[in-house]
């Protein structure tokens, strides 16, 4: 024992008449740390409900419940966080999985009130939220200590660089620009399964996604088997929604991507490029997926059109046990999708590997049979218990300016540069359109020009009625097209087709646009003074495409009934006003892309169905 320990304790006594130190926050201010975590704060305009922070609460103290007042959209639930105080820990991993960085703690963390309902919180609106919190509830003996907070920080606040998601995509690797317009090889070379695994790992399952997509295929599902390493169980999960997953993976217009979460603050999962890995990956689909359809009913149905509506029809209702026959005037399937987007976005082999498992189930395709032609409508009308429409919108639309007769259709381009003979072209041409089928054309005829004038300088231009804000070409085919030296002029509409003394093409004259809508939101150009020629030997217009009906005979087609936009109208089974004539595809919605087409079908296939076993 050291010498004077006995006496030590008594030096406490010089304490005895100092006056005491109590903390007494909130009445007395004080500052938090500035790391301090307390009451979360969410802000519901950037939330999006997707319940990723419950997920992955370890004590489960945060309940996602229903928001009235929100309103449900692609890419949005209405759904909000609620926390249970007397669970949470003030961890964190809520704001550091939170994808739109919505949800952060504040500094603010006494809460002092008899009712044990109040330490449940549904944050709401940042600095109001804990406002009403701290001193909204009648019994609280709390007031609110907000107004010293340091305005530079709020607590604990969401920061990419220590997020628990991962934002940036695994880059697809590509053909680069300067070669891919050399040829029309592949310009996607698509993911390794390395590369499909890592990126699939992105995920968060918060289904969103599937909420947008038309279809609502089950994305989550086939993500979570490609990242686990099982290639034949994503087909499958594929095939139960979707049964041209080769060309979906390709085209799709990918709406999903648009609603995914990660998007927000970083890159949206590459959906679409991991449907194409799964398709890919598998040689023959009929060894791993093992259908086989129901017995037979002895139903027969007729689908006019083999593209994305047709196909998918054909597959849902095989499968049921009915009899399927496909007709189109095309030597082969895939409609659109066949002789529209260029080989080096959708192949030939793509298309026919998703069309000849559709057959191997039973399916029979009469291809360069055209109906009202080589078989009547009204035929196939007795002869069948339902016919399906999907025979998509045919025919290019022409901007009808001065000497546009000289101009060449977009459709009859493509169309004979995939299946028939390709065009000879100038160094010089002109592309009037904004969407993807003109960027489609305008890319095709740079690789012609390429390939036919080798080394000498070629000048291939874009002209839109839409600026760049409202071009409806989608990002990546932009990008594509500025990569490879398209020119792009918009903002500026046609105004005549100007051609020299012998009647051949010289250029074309345009008008700068003041506005492609009117106030109402209708298309309704108008027009500055400002003119200029841009000039060209070869104008292909890509304005549109519009249905045709010349199949079906008077007396039946003015029996069929269309939506004010000019849609075959159908009920929620897909049937049109023609009793047992069903209906998808482009001639009913107004997306006019693949997975839409899938989801018209879907619809259809039940209708049908119901039909011909309730008789209803």
């Amino acid at each position: 024992m050291k010498k004077g320990s006995i006496l030590k304790p008594f030096k406490a006594l010089k304490y005895l008449f100092k006056k005491p130190i109590t903390l007494r926050y909130p009445f007395e201010k004080k500052e938090p740390a500035l790391r301090y975590r307390g009451f979360h704060l969410n802000d519901w305009e950037k939330c999006t409900g997707c319940g990723n922070c419950a997920d992955i609460c370890p004590n489960e103290a945060i309940t996602m419940i229903e928001a009235p007042e929100v309103k449900s959209e692609p890419g949005k639930k209405n759904e909000r966080p609620k926390i249970d105080y007397g669970r949470c820990c003030y961890c964190g991993l809520c704001v550091d999985i939170c994808p739109p960085g919505s949800l952060k703690l504040s500094r603010d963390y006494f809460h002092i009130h008899f009712k044990t309902s109040t330490f449940n919180l549904l944050p709401k609106d940042g600095k109001k939220d804990a406002e009403t919190f701290l001193s909204g509830e009648k019994y609280s003996i709390l007031k609110a200590s907000l107004s010293h907070r340091k305005k530079d920080y709020d607590g604990f606040s969401p920061d990419l660089k220590y997020s628990l998601f991962k934002p940036e995509r695994v880059p697809m690797p590509e053909v680069p620009a300067q070669e891919r317009n050399l040829s029309f090889i592949e310009q996607v070379i698509g993911y390794s399964r390395k590369e499909a695994e890592k990126e699939a790992e992105r995920c968060l399952e918060c289904k969103l996604c599937e909420e947008a997509c038309p279809a609502h295929l089950k994305i989550s599902d086939y993500i979570k088997a490609i990242y686990e390493g099982k290639p034949d169980e994503s087909l499958k999960k594929i095939y139960e929604d979707n049964p041209i997953p080769a060309i979906c993976g390709r085209v799709c217009m990918a709406h999903c991507e648009d609603a995914c979460s990660l998007s927000i603050r970083g890159e949206a999962l590459s959906i679409r490029w991991l449907k194409r890995y799964a398709a890919d990956s598998i040689k023959d689909y009929k060894t791993v997926l093992e259908q086989t359809p129901s017995a037979p009913t002895g139903k027969k149905i007729a689908v006019i059109g083999a593209g994305p509506s047709g196909l998918s029809l054909a597959y849902f209702l095989r499968l049921k046990g009915h009899g399927v026959t496909v007709f189109d005037s095309l030597p082969a399937g895939g409609g659109m999708m066949r002789i529209g987007p260029p080989p080096y976005r959708l192949p030939m082999d793509a298309i026919d590997k998703d069309i000849n498992y559709i057959a191997s189930l039973g399916v029979i395709f009469k291809f360069g049979a055209t109906v009202g032609k080589d078989v009547l409508f009204e035929n196939i009308l007795k002869e069948y218990d339902a016919v399906y429409l999907a025979t998509g919108l045919p025919v290019s639309r022409s901007t009808r300016v001065k000497n546009s007769d000289k101009c060449i259709s977009a459709l009859t381009f493509l169309k004979e540069n995939k299946t028939g003979k390709p065009f000879a072209v100038p160094q010089n041409m002109i592309i009037i359109g904004g969407g993807n089928v003109a960027l489609d054309a305008a890319r095709e005829a740079l690789r012609l020009q390429n390939i036919q004038h080798r080394g000498k300088a070629i000048s291939t231009k874009t002209v839109s009625l839409e600026d760049w804000e409202i071009m409806p070409a989608t990002k990546d085919e932009i990008k594509a097209a500025r990569e490879e030296g398209i020119e792009f002029n918009p903002g500026w509409g046609p105004k005549e087709v100007v051609l020299d003394e012998k009647g051949k093409i010289r250029g074309l004259l345009c008008v700068k646009v003041k506005s492609v809508f009117d106030e109402k939101g209708r298309f309704k150009p108008s027009f500055y003074d400002e003119e200029k020629l841009l000039e060209g030997d070869m104008i292909i217009e890509a304005i549109g495409q519009a249905p045709d009906f010349s199949f079906m005979p008077e007396g039946l087609f003015d029996k069929l009934e269309f939506t004010e936009r000019r849609k075959v109208k159908v009920d929620g089974n897909g049937q049109t006003s023609i009793p047992k004539v069903f209906a998808g595809g482009d001639i009913v919605n107004a997306n006019l892309d693949a997975v839409t087409a899938i989801a018209d079908a879907k619809a259809a296939a039940e209708g049908i169905d119901k039909l011909l076993t309730e008789g209803s």
